[in-house]
């Protein structure tokens, strides 16, 4: 998870209705963020040869206010997985800016305790690679109570803006992850091309923060009209 602040009124095309910008000690941020997926089923059924596959996303973070406080949640520019039928079933059921391009992933673990961890995840873009890797040490750690890193993760809702007007708001579950922070993490590639200037321009300077997850079983259930 590569962490970066940026200017919220940038973001304002993309605030579904009905929510509003989350803020972290005054700041806004946007995450570029990769998962491998394993194990996936759609509503209890398994997809045979859709089970496994990488996702990077560009998201950023909204609230709502529901029965019992704030719904903190996140809200997703770009996603981008390896297979078209994906991409196709994620635009269906939560109308999400899903794309299908070529993508690869790659683990380097070493079982001295004291040598770097790489982790990278890379995506084929109107023909140019790109890639986010990071680079950790030791063991993961339980987040802060309070951090920018449990800020980032602890979002367990998701919003989507839908072509009537409305907003999609749909939950995810998932106990909390531990976490281990960067060592070295860098984005490299086309971001103007993925993401448009605006957004390049704030993608361009090294992350506020950078952290890989230990990652767990996640639940996403239906999606309700707000």
């Amino acid at each position: 998870m590569f962490n970066y602040a940026i200017d919220p009124a940038i973001l304002t095309p993309w605030i579904p209705p009905g929510t509003e910008l989350d803020f972290f000690r005054d700041r806004t941020y946007v995450s570029v963020v990769g998962f491998h997926f394993l194990n996936t089923r759609i509503r209890g059924m398994a997809i045979p040869f859709h089970r496994h596959f990488e996702e990077v996303n560009l998201r950023f973070y909204v609230r709502r206010r529901g029965p019992e406080g704030w719904r903190r949640g996140v809200v997703f520019i770009r996603e981008l997985v390896p297979r078209l039928a994906i991409a196709l079933v994620a635009r269906t059921l939560y109308n999400e800016p899903y794309a299908a391009v070529p993508m690869t992933h790659r683990w380097d673990t070493s079982p001295a305790p004291n040598q770097l961890c790489t982790a990278a995840y890379g995506w084929k873009w109107r023909g140019t690679w790109n890639e986010m890797r990071i680079s950790v040490r030791g063991e993961p750690q339980p987040m802060v109570p309070g951090s920018e890193a449990e800020f980032i993760a602890e979002h367990y809702w998701g919003y989507t803006a839908q072509r009537d007007g409305s907003t999609l708001e749909y939950q995810v579950e998932h106990p909390p992850w531990r976490v281990w922070p960067a060592v070295e993490a860098r984005l490299t590639g086309d971001m103007a091309g993925c993401y448009g200037d605006k957004l390049a321009g704030f993608l361009a300077v090294p992350p506020a923060s950078a952290f890989l997850a230990e990652g767990s079983e996640v639940k996403v259930y239906g999606g309700v009209r707000i």
